[in-house]
């Protein structure tokens, strides 16, 4: 039973470990991994769902009868192009939070941030 979908089971344990990454570490670009993970558990989940046992590339020849859907793929291709556009957004937002904090600590930032708001100085404006 479990030994044809072996690789729906590697595609869970992948999606879990992006998930459990991105709820436990505090670091961003650490969830970033995590989230880039998780995304190609997704990907690889939808390319497994879109394989016809027996099936061809859907190009017409003689003698092929079964073929694959190539929906799924091309999917999959408009995912991936989005995955790295967002990667490249956060990482640009981790460089800027690094600037803005110097740290990529989530609990950090966000200490600073409180003490900034409880000291009155917000950005700009001028301290007491």
């Amino acid at each position: 039973m479990t030994g044809g979908h072996y690789i729906f089971w590697f595609v869970f344990v992948l999606m879990v470990i992006g998930l459990y990454t991105v709820i436990s570490h505090g670091n961003l670009v650490k969830k970033l991994i995590g989230l880039n993970l998780f995304q190609i558990g997704v990907f690889m989940f939808y390319i497994a769902l879109g394989k016809v046992e027996d099936g061809r590339a859907p190009i017409v020849e003689e003698g092929v009868e079964v073929y694959s859907h190539p929906l799924p793929h091309v999917l999959i291709l408009t995912a991936i192009v989005v995955g790295v556009a967002t990667t490249s957004l956060g990482l640009a937002l981790a460089i800027r939070i690094y600037e803005a904090y110097g740290t990529i600590e989530e609990d950090e930032v966000i200490a600073r941030d409180n003490a900034a708001d409880e000291d009155g100085v917000r950005d700009g404006e001028a301290g007491p």
